[in-house]
């Protein structure tokens, strides 16, 4: 535990604490009236209530579309399951920056819409919620549907001899034990929706600000830095208490139930109600996944003259970018990939560390360990980068015109999902088989070598698939402290479309394809070679 103790005390802690520390501490001390009198300005309530109820309209919405998918993923069997599976979860991997993108392509002024039908959503919340739940589909589908495939239908089908209805059946028997699934994966959507930044940017406008972009604002517009400390706070406490529902729930679903091999599980449609219910599920995803991300590559195709790969020529060259780039925006890519490269390794470091130590180890000191583990994904990427621009500019860590600093913010985000892809896996490995290795001479390093490794190979594998997605899609940190000259993708395509001008526009749609395409290849890799089909990430 010690390692990544100090990388998350170091990278994380301390910018996040310097930060606070700079906007609630004077030459006076600590001005903790500050708090009340920030929380008091009705503009600060508006940014939270919006958040939040954004956040469970979100949730509720998500729910309500995914969980049909969550069953058919998790009961019919059909072609292209696989492949399909594999699709819906692609949003999931992608930057917040490209789902804003691809939805203003298709609802924002020249979009699909509003050429169409003259239709208009961009800068509503509709917008908002849609995009949100594209993002957050896969969480119900792989977290829901993951532990309902494992469910013994043999339950429900008992029921229905001793006399109840199909739905009484499901009501009574099944719901309760998806419950904790369900419970869990709204709390993961709520969290995602509550901490909201690249959508809510692109898509909501001036007109509405969830607290992560009103950190933003406070931090890198207007300096107010008190300001951006206590909406800092404030997250930071709704995060903790989100997390640690979700630790109980989790908890509670892989201790109450007894299990099944998926296998057995699913079959061919039956009947007009499953091959409806298969219909609405197969359509909800072309028009809510398979259109927007359509519409991305169709616009980034759509030049002055019409198709081509004008756009994507145009990114080799510094003038096409009007001044936005000191170097050519297509030199982004390379950029990304090798951050995304080293932040994966320090990921696999530091995460497989961690999973390793929680697999061996039991209790609340534990238990405090791995949510702080999850932290990242809930605290403000904002507070985080800006942080490391106060901090880390001092012997012996002055990092500030360092590389290094990109893959160091990206790995933060990737090392949650390393932890939890490998820990399932190595808390199935039989701790007897360590035991005979011991016996038979192996030292502690030996024995993991040999006889943990092995086992966990293409876990890690996937781990390192899924923080390699993640840390190129990473932008609330990069965007404070990616350099001009090295700029990361989602960091480019948010400065395109910053700017005026069809150019602009048409290269930022290129580069957000160019994004999706990488992300969408690296998660088909991981389906291939992933074993664990429980649904977890």
């Amino acid at each position: 535990m010690a390692v990544p103790l100090a990388f998350f005390a170091v990278f994380f802690a301390y910018p996040v604490a310097a930060i606070v520390g700079r906007g609630l501490r004077t030459g006076d001390g600590w001005q903790f009236g500050r708090l009340a009198a920030v929380l008091g300005r009705p503009d600060i309530l508006g940014v939270l209530w919006f958040t939040t109820w954004q956040a469970l309209a979100s949730t509720a919405l998500t729910l309500l579309i995914a969980l049909p998918g969550a069953y058919v993923f998790a009961r019919l069997d059909f072609p292209g399951k696989a492949v399909l599976r594999a699709v819906v979860t692609v949003p999931f991997v992608l930057p917040t920056v490209v789902v804003g993108t691809a939805f203003l392509a298709l609802l924002g002024r020249g979009g699909l819409l509003d050429e169409l039908w003259g239709i208009r959503l961009d800068t509503t919340v509709w917008a908002i919620l849609l995009a949100h739940v594209f993002f957050n589909y896969a969480v119900v589908v792989r977290t829901v549907g993951g532990l309902w495939s494992q469910l013994d239908p043999r339950q429900e089908e008992a029921a229905r001899v001793l006399g109840a209805g199909r739905f009484a059946a499901w009501r009574r028997v099944t719901l309760p034990a998806l419950a904790p699934a369900v419970a869990a994966a709204a709390l993961m959507v709520f969290l995602f929706t509550f901490t909201s930044f690249g959508v809510v940017q692109i898509l909501g406008g001036p007109g509405f600000s969830t607290l992560e972009v009103e950190i933003y604002r406070q931090t890198a517009q207007l300096l107010d830095l008190p300001t951006a400390a206590v909406l800092t706070l404030l997250q930071f406490a709704a995060v903790g208490a989100i997390l640690a529902v979700h630790a109980r729930t989790v908890r509670r679903r892989e201790s109450a139930l007894r299990l099944v091999d998926p296998a057995r599980t699913a079959g061919r449609p039956r009947g007009r109600g499953q091959w409806a219910l298969l219909g609405g599920v197969l359509g909800s995803v072309t028009l809510l996944i398979l259109l927007p991300l359509g519409v991305l590559v169709e616009r980034s195709l759509d030049g002055p003259g019409g198709y081509g790969l004008g756009f994507y020529r145009a990114l080799g060259s510094v003038e096409a970018s009007g001044g936005t780039f000191l170097v050519p925006p297509l030199e982004a890519v390379g950029n990304s990939l090798r951050y995304a490269l080293v932040a994966t390794l320090i990921a696999l470091v530091i995460g497989g560390l961690a999973a390793a130590a929680l697999t061996r180890r039991a209790g609340p000191l534990v238990r405090g360990f791995d949510a702080l583990l999850m932290l990242p994904l809930g605290v403000s990427a904002v507070t985080v980068g800006f942080g490391f621009l106060i901090t880390l500019d001092k012997p012996p860590l002055d990092l500030r015109a360092s590389w290094i600093l990109v893959p160091l913010a990206q790995a933060l985000v990737g090392v949650p999902f390393v932890v939890r892809t490998m820990l399932p896996v190595l808390r199935a490995v039989d701790a007897r088989l360590r035991e005979a290795a011991a016996v038979l001479g192996a030292s502690p390093v030996r024995a993991w070598r040999e006889v943990d490794l092995p086992l966990v190979r293409r876990a890690l594998l996937v781990a390192a698939g899924f923080a390699f997605a993640v840390s190129l899609g990473e932008f609330g940190a990069t965007v404070f402290i990616a350099r001009p000259d090295r700029p990361t993708l989602p960091v480019a395509v948010a400065r395109l479309l910053g700017r005026p001008g069809e150019l602009n526009y048409g290269q930022a749609m290129a580069l957000s394809t160019v994004l999706m395409v990488v992300c969408a290849v690296s998660l088909l890799a991981l389906e291939r070679i992933r074993t664990d089909r429980s649904g977890e990430f």
